[in-house]
C-alpha cells in the first residue's frame, strides 16, 4: 500500500461523508507517467559559469488560464532562473516542488538538491519552485545557483508564499514542503504515486511515519496538533490523522477548485477543509519528521498560530458553531415555554416557576438568532457536497423562500399578538385588577411575537444573500 488511513465511510443514507480513499496506485500507470519525461531528466544542474551563462530575469507577464481575479495573492511578477541551466519544457513538466522560503540559507540548497535527485531517480520531468517571502540572507542566490525558479512574494505569510508558488508552478501536480530540511525531499515517491493513482490531495502523516527526537516541541506533539486535528476531524467530517503536516501533494486543478485565501499558517487547515467541502479524493501517506537545521527559532508562533487555526476551524464549521447549538437551545426553550405557558409546574419535589419560564424564553430567542446566523454562514461558505445539510439545501432552494418564511414568521407573530390581545382584554374588563396568573402566558406570547418578527426579517436577509451569492 502506498498510503495508510481510513477507507471510505458512508452515512446512514448511503451518501459518502468524506471521500478519503487510500489505495495503491497502479504501477503501470505510474510507469506511463514517468515516461512522460521523454528523456528529459531534472537532476542537479551544473552551476552557471561565466562561459556558460549568467543569472537572467524571466518576466512572467501572462497569468495562468485558471487564475481568478480578486485573489488575495497576486501572481508572481518575476521569476529568476539560471539561463545556463537546462530545464524541461513547461508542457512536459509533471511535478512542481514548491518550497516557501524566508531566510533558509543554511538548508535550502540541500532541500533543492534532494528533490532534484529524487525526480532524476524516478525519471520524472519536474521543477523546483522557491517562493521567497523576502529573504535577506542569500537564500535567493542559493536557489538560483541550484537551478530552482524563484518566485518573489511581497505579501508576508506562509499561505501567501505557497499560493504564489503554486500559481507560478508549471507542473500538473504540486508537492509542497518546508525548506528547513525537516522533511526528506528525496523520498517523495509516495506522493507522486498516490496522485497518479487518482488522489486529489495527498497528506503526509508525521505521527504514522515517525517523529525524530527534537523534531517537534512536546507542546505541539502531545497537545496542539492532536487537539486541533481532532476538532478538525469533527468539524469537517474527514478522517485525516495529521491536519497540519507541512508536506503534502495535490493536483493543480484541485488547488484551483479549492479557492484558498488564507495568508498565514491556517492555510494548511483551509486546504483540507476545502477538500472535504468539495468532496475531493483525499489520502494519506506516512512520512518522517526530522529536526530542522535552520539554526534559529522557527517562524511558527505556538499560541498565536494555534488560535488562528482554531479560529478558522470554528468559523468554517457553521453546523457545529451555529446550527446544532442554536437548534438545541431553540428546542429546549420552546419545550420549557410550552410546559409553563399556563403557570408553574410541580414535578415531584421540583418546582418549575417563573424563573424557568424566563430561561425558556431566553433560550428560544437566542437559539433562533444563532440558527439564523448559521444559515447565513453556510450560504456565505457554500453548502458543500450534496450529501450534507440536505434539509437546509432543500429549504433554501425553494423558489418562494422569502414568501414562505414571511408567512411562517407572520403566523407566529399573529399568534403572540392574539394571546397578548386576550390578556389585554381581560385586564380591561377587570378594571385594571392584578393578573398574576397571566404572567407565564404573557411571557410566552411576547416571546412568540419576537420569534415571528425575527423569522420575517431574516427572510429578507436570506433572499438578499441568495441573490448576491448566486454563482455568475
Amino acid at each position: 500500500m502506498v498510503a495508510e488511513g481510513l477507507s471510505e465511510k458512508a452515512s446512514r443514507g448511503g451518501a459518502l461523508r468524506a471521500r478519503v480513499v487510500v489505495r495503491p496506485a497502479p504501477e503501470s500507470r505510474l510507469r506511463r507517467a514517468m515516461s512522460m519525461a521523454s528523456g528529459i531528466v531534472v537532476g542537479r544542474p551544473a552551476r552557471p559559469s561565466a562561459a556558460g551563462g549568467s543569472l537572467g530575469l524571466l518576466t512572467t507577464g501572462a497569468r495562468p488560464a485558471w487564475y481568478k481575479p480578486g485573489q488575495l495573492y497576486p501572481p508572481a511578477t518575476s521569476v529568476m532562473v539560471p539561463t545556463g541551466s537546462p530545464s524541461p519544457a513547461p508542457e512536459s513538466i509533471l511535478v512542481s516542488a514548491v518550497m516557501p522560503c524566508l531566510n533558509e540559507a543554511r538548508t535550502l540548497a540541500d532541500c533543492i538538491h534532494k528533490a532534484q535527485q529524487c525526480f532524476a531517480r524516478l525519471g520524472v520531468a519536474a521543477e523546483v519552485v522557491v517562493a521567497d517571502n523576502g529573504s535577506t540572507d542569500g537564500s535567493i542566490e542559493i536557489a538560483q545557483a541550484c537551478g530552482a525558479r524563484v518566485v518573489h512574494v511581497p505579501i508576508r505569510g506562509y499561505g501567501a508564499a505557497l499560493s504564489a508558488g503554486v500559481l507560478a508552478a508549471q507542473g500538473r501536480y504540486v508537492i509542497m514542503g518546508d525548506s528547513d530540511d525537516s522533511y526528506d525531499w528525496s523520498q517523495v515517491d509516495g506522493f507522486i504515486q498516490a496522485l497518479e493513482g487518482g488522489s486529489d490531495l495527498v497528506m503526509g502523516n508525521r505521527f504514522k511515519g515517525g517523529i525524530e527526537p527534537g523534531a517537534m516541541p512536546p507542546l505541539h506533539r502531545y497537545l496542539g496538533n492532536p487537539v486541533l486535528s481532532t476538532i478538525s476531524r469533527i468539524a469537517f467530517r474527514i478522517p485525516i490523522g495529521d491536519f497540519h503536516c507541512g508536506m503534502r501533494g495535490f493536483s493543480v486543478e484541485a488547488f484551483r477548485r479549492m479557492g484558498l485565501t488564507s495568508t498565514g499558517m491556517e492555510f494548511a487547515t483551509e486546504m483540507v477543509a476545502a477538500a472535504a467541502q468539495l468532496g475531493l479524493w483525499v489520502s494519506e501517506i506516512p512520512i518522517k519528521l526530522y529536526p530542522d537545521r535552520r539554526g534559529r527559532p522557527p517562524h511558527l508562533r505556538s499560541f498565536h498560530d494555534g488560535w488562528r487555526h482554531l479560529r478558522f476551524i470554528l468559523s468554517h464549521s457553521p453546523d457545529h458553531l451555529f446550527v446544532w447549538p442554536g437548534l438545541s437551545m431553540l428546542l429546549v426553550g420552546m419545550l420549557l415555554m410550552c410546559a409553563l405557558a399556563v403557570g408553574p409546574v410541580q414535578v415531584g419535589r421540583i418546582y418549575l416557576g417563573i424563573h424557568f419560564m424566563v430561561l425558556g424564553a431566553m433560550l428560544a430567542m437566542l437559539g433562533t438568532n444563532i440558527v439564523s446566523m448559521g444559515i447565513l454562514a453556510k450560504m456565505i461558505l457554500g453548502m458543500g457536497p450534496p450529501d450534507r445539510s440536505k434539509w437546509l439545501r432543500r429549504l433554501l432552494e425553494r423558489p418562494r423562500i422569502l414568501e414562505w418564511l414571511l408567512v411562517m414568521g407572520g403566523m407566529l407573530a399573529l399568534l403572540g399578538l392574539a394571546l397578548d390581545a386576550g390578556i389585554l382584554w381581560r385586564w380591561a374588563t377587570s378594571h385594571g385588577q392584578p393578573m398574576d396568573d397571566t404572567i407565564h402566558l404573557s411571557i410566552f406570547a411576547s416571546t412568540v411575537v419576537v420569534l415571528g418578527c425575527s423569522v420575517a426579517f431574516f427572510a429578507f436577509l436570506v433572499f438578499l444573500a441568495r441573490a448576491r451569492l448566486k454563482p455568475s
